[in-house]
């Protein structure tokens, strides 16, 4: 069975696109078998991906809309494929945008993506969803279908009000949709160990949050902002530098917490 985790956070600019990629880049590094899904209609996983969000014949809006199955409307990147750490895309382009209004008056409207993964739960080991920053019915869809949320934040001061109103969230859905959710850990992105703010609210956080806080700290790095424009994880972009190599530590952290995992 595949484990499916939320990438989310309710504040916007966070590194949840760069968290998506970078650890399903890293996961399959280690010989997982991944699904990414780009449940943002900006498209920016995909094309951090290596794929052309414009040149997709079949999207996740098809799927929600269940004209497409998944295993039709998957594609892999030739980048990933050349760099060692591919893995499967279900993309994202402006068509998304749609998909909320035109799913509104449709039956089992926040259970669509789960009802779709079901069908190829048996080709992946993980399924990581790049959730938008606000709680829509995309991101309802990806939290009722997830086995738990993993939270991107960074140690300032408002990342503190964004992780309570996900909290809130989490248990909201939980209670009426899912019960199996949960948050998985909160990982620390962008971080400079030379803010004394920054230290400050990583240890708030470790002291609040106990082992629900991730091992590996992202620190802030400059190849891991200019890979998207390559249309590359960094991972697979740079894998010698520093940030790259975090999220590989990452993805092997996230193996040792979950030891059923293949």
């Amino acid at each position: 069975m595949a484990k499916i985790f939320c990438i989310a956070n309710q504040k916007g600019g966070v590194g949840k696109t760069t968290t998506t990629v970078n650890l399903a880049a890293g996961l399959a590094k280690l010989g997982q078998r991944v699904l990414m899904i780009d449940l943002d209609p900006q498209g920016n996983a995909t094309m951090g991906s290596g794929v052309d969000k414009r040149s997709l014949q079949l999207s996740v809006y098809d799927v929600l809309l269940e004209s497409a199955s998944v295993a039709e409307a998957r594609v892999r990147s030739d980048k990933l494929v050349a760099a060692g750490c591919s893995y499967d895309i279900l993309g994202a382009n402006r068509e998304l945008a749609g998909a909320e209004v035109e799913m509104v008056e449709l039956e089992r409207r926040e259970r669509r993506l789960k009802t779709a993964l079901a069908e190829v739960d048996k080709d992946y080991d993980f399924v990581l969803i790049d959730c938008p920053p606000s709680l829509s019915m995309l991101t309802l869809n990806g939290l009722c279908c997830a086995d738990g949320v993993v939270v991107p934040m960074q140690c300032e001061y408002f990342a503190l009000e964004g992780l309570t109103d996900l909290v809130n969230t989490i248990k909201q859905v939980k209670a009426n949709l899912n019960d199996d959710l949960r948050i998985i850990g909160l990982l620390r992105v962008m971080f400079d160990p030379r803010i004394t703010l920054q230290q400050q609210v990583s240890e708030q956080l470790t002291a609040h949050f106990g082992d629900k806080v991730f091992d590996t700290i992202i620190p802030r790095n400059v190849r891991l902002a200019e890979a998207p424009s390559y249309g590359l994880p960094g991972v697979a972009f740079d894998p010698a530098s520093k940030g790259a190599q975090a999220f590989v530590a990452f993805a092997a952290e996230m193996l040792r917490r979950l030891p059923t995992a293949r």
